[in-house]
C-alpha cells in the first residue's frame, strides 16, 4: 500500500510538470531485488531503467551519480552559441558539484563501511562531446528533461516513503525536487521556443 502511494504521488509530481508521455512503472520488491527496486521511465524511442532506493546510503549514493552525468553532460554547454545556454550549464555544474560534496562527505560521515561508488549506474544521456550548434542545444535540453524528471521521482520517492534518516536528507530531497522541476519547466520551454517541440524530451538512450 505505502508502495503504491509512493509511485502515485511521484507520478503526480511528473504530471504537474506539464508531461512528456512518459510512462513509468515500479518494479515489484523481492529477494532477488537487493536494496534497489527497479522504475522503468520510458519514452520516445529509447527507454532507460532508474531505480529507487530503499535505503538512505543507497539513495545518496545513487543521487551521486545521477549528478555526476548532469554535471559532465551540462559541462558540454561550454560550446554552445548561446549565452542562455552556457549560463544554465554553468549554473547545473555549480549547483550540482556542490550537492555531490555534500552527499559525498555525508557517505563518508555516516556510512564509512559502504562504497560511496555506484558501479551499476546506467547512463541516461547520449554522448554530447561530437556536436555542436542547434544539435548540441537540443539533444541536451531533450536528454536532460528526462534526466531531471528521474530526479524529481527520486526525491519524491524518498520524501513520501519516509526512507532518509537525516533531515538534511529530506531537504536536500526537496530542493532537488524543486529546483528541477523549475529547471525542467525552462528548458521545455525553450524546446519548444527553438525548435517547436511540443513534447518537451524524454528520458533514455537515443540517438
Amino acid at each position: 500500500m505505502r508502495r503504491t502511494v509512493a509511485v502515485a504521488a511521484a507520478v503526480g509530481v511528473l504530471a504537474g510538470l506539464g508531461g512528456t508521455g512518459m510512462g513509468l512503472a515500479l518494479a515489484s520488491d523481492g529477494p532477488d531485488r537487493g536494496p534497489l527496486a527497479r522504475t522503468s521511465m520510458m519514452g520516445g524511442p529509447g527507454s532507460t531503467t532508474m531505480r529507487a532506493a530503499t535505503n538512505e546510503a543507497t539513495w545518496l549514493r545513487e543521487m551521486v551519480a545521477h549528478h555526476r552525468e548532469a554535471i559532465a553532460a551540462a559541462g558540454e554547454l561550454a560550446r554552445s552559441d548561446r549565452p542562455a545556454m552556457r549560463a544554465f550549464g554553468r549554473r547545473i555544474v555549480a549547483d550540482q558539484s556542490a550537492q555531490v560534496e555534500e552527499m559525498e562527505a555525508w557517505l563518508r560521515d555516516w556510512y564509512p563501511d559502504e562504497a560511496t561508488e555506484d558501479p551499476t549506474y546506467e547512463p541516461m544521456m547520449r554522448d554530447l562531446s561530437g556536436l555542436d550548434g542547434d544539435r548540441l542545444d537540443r539533444a541536451f535540453l531533450r536528454d536532460m528533461v528526462g534526466h531531471h524528471m528521474a530526479a524529481v521521482m527520486m526525491a519524491q520517492q524518498l520524501l513520501v516513503r519516509g526512507t532518509a534518516e537525516h533531515d538534511a536528507v529530506n531537504d536536500l530531497a526537496r530542493t532537488i525536487r524543486h529546483d528541477q522541476a523549475r529547471e525542467i519547466a525552462w528548458m521545455r520551454g525553450r524546446l519548444s521556443a527553438w525548435f517547436g517541440d511540443a513534447a518537451g524530451g524524454w528520458c533514455g538512450m537515443h540517438g
